[in-house]
């Protein structure tokens, strides 16, 4: 006698059960609670949960399997992300309460320190090019995407904003001070911050030859460190240096004056790895979601945004993102929060 096949047909019942499954693991909900404004390959969450590659990857595809996270490649290094959840799938608003939930909760005091530890090493990283590549670093930058490219564009943005003639504006990360004549002519004061002291010196030789006047440099740290408020932050070719960057649009976005306005050019995600080697980036440019998203988590309305295709196939994205006059501070949890009070 025949005997019928089993039906194996995939029912939406399945994908609760994948996602139940998933989650039914601390170090899992932990890894998602990690997840929440970053991005991380498999060796930092080795380094960040203190275990094996092997251990770490079983768990990073039990919850891919899931629709948890999701991997973007970023030159021969794969990271890891949260999914976002699709409320018209099968699990889609469990996946979307469970984050919600996870995101109530804060990480183990050792966990966050080992987080804040790979965000050291990648910092770190970062400051030993500019203190090795401070004289070669613009003609390395000009290969991808140099000022004049898209110079024009950003100002067009920063006109059409507006700004009161007593207003302030601060550029993080000047380069060699190219954009703080414009920036010089349109405010009342400008400051040029950066952390690496040859890439400032650059800056501070611009300002001399141009006599730039209400210019003032201050080596710092754009994060950490005191500097005032302002009316109009500006952010060119910068983001992509951050070892954390949705965190740091939270950061920044509070140095707003209310009512202010954050100016960023990027590259919109590219895969030319070349570019970590020669200019020192840490992100190979981003998605504009996920910009709008850590934008609003930060608290700011996403406005107007310009888009410059280049012939060598990069394509930047200027984006301006608005403080309201009234600002609540950021709607999305940092990575180190305290471990206890639900918000």
């Amino acid at each position: 006698m025949n005997m019928r096949a089993p039906d194996l047909s995939f029912e939406p019942v399945d994908a609760l059960a994948i996602l139940a499954k998933a989650a039914g693991d601390g170090l899992r909900l932990n890894i998602l609670r990690a997840l929440c404004n970053d991005s991380f390959g498999v060796l930092e969450l080795a380094q960040i949960f203190a275990m094996g590659q092997s251990g770490i990857s079983h768990h990073l595809k039990v919850l891919a399997q899931a629709g948890l996270v999701a991997t973007r490649r970023e030159g021969n290094a794969i990271f890891y992300r949260r999914a976002l959840p699709q409320s018209e799938q099968p699990g889609g608003l469990l996946h979307s309460a469970l984050l919600d939930e996870v995101d109530r909760l804060g990480l183990p005091a050792d966990t966050q320190l080992r987080i804040k530890q790979v965000h050291s090493q990648r910092a770190a990283a970062s400051a030993d090019f500019f203190a090795r590549m401070a004289a070669s670093f613009q003609a390395q930058q000009d290969l991808i995407a140099g000022l004049p490219q898209y110079r024009d564009s950003v100002l067009a943005l920063l006109d059409a904003i507006g700004f009161a003639a007593d207003a302030q504006a601060i550029e993080i990360g000047p380069g060699d001070g190219a954009f703080l004549p414009e920036l010089a002519r349109r405010f009342a004061q400008v400051t040029a911050l950066d952390n690496s002291p040859a890439m400032l010196e650059l800056a501070r030789q611009r300002c001399q030859q141009d006599g730039l006047d209400n210019v003032q440099l201050q080596l710092a740290d754009a994060l950490h460190d005191d500097y005032p408020g302002a009316d109009c932050l500006v952010l060119n070719m910068v983001l992509h240096h951050f070892a954390a960057p949705a965190e740091a649009l939270q950061q920044l976005a509070q140095r707003l004056k209310p009512g202010g306005s954050l100016l960023l050019s990027e590259l919109c995600s590219h895969n030319q790895s070349w570019a970590r080697e020669a200019c020192g980036d840490l992100w190979l440019g981003f998605e504009q979601d996920d910009l709008s998203r850590w934008a609003i988590g930060a608290g700011l309305t996403p406005s107007e945004s310009l888009y410059v295709g280049l012939k060598n196939g990069f394509q930047i994205q200027i984006r301006h993102f608005a403080k309201p006059q009234t600002f609540s501070g950021p709607s999305v949890a940092f990575t180190d929060q305290p471990e206890d009070p639900k918000r």
